[in-house]
């Protein structure tokens, strides 16, 4: 659909996989989609957005499941409060994916 419809999406994709340099082919490290969000003062801490929220693909729909998992993908959703207490973040980040999840 996004060869159809977002093309400016489309062409980050390559062979049915994500997040490609349009130009150069190369796999990136990250989203070229997740933005760091506007702060209110200087002294907070960076928080991201994804600028194709609506559009997003079906792995990120359902991402993440585990704070384990986020850890291992050096995720930079991750704060540094839910590295040191993984069962609390586990239980935030459940309540926060529960309409994300089947």
């Amino acid at each position: 659909m996004w060869a159809l419809f977002n093309p400016e999406i489309f062409q980050y994709v390559k062979n049915d996989k994500l997040w490609f340099d349009p130009t150069t082919g190369e796999q990136l490290t990250q989203c070229p989609f997740l933005e760091l969000a506007n702060k209110a003062s200087p002294e907070e801490k960076d928080k991201y957005t994804c600028s194709i929220y609506h559009d997003r693909p079906q792995d990120c729909r359902h991402y993440p499941s585990l704070i384990s998992e986020m850890i291992n993908d050096e995720c930079e959703m991750l704060e540094p409060v839910d590295k040191q207490n993984h069962f609390r973040a586990q239980k935030k980040l459940d309540i926060l994916m529960i309409d994300s999840r089947s």
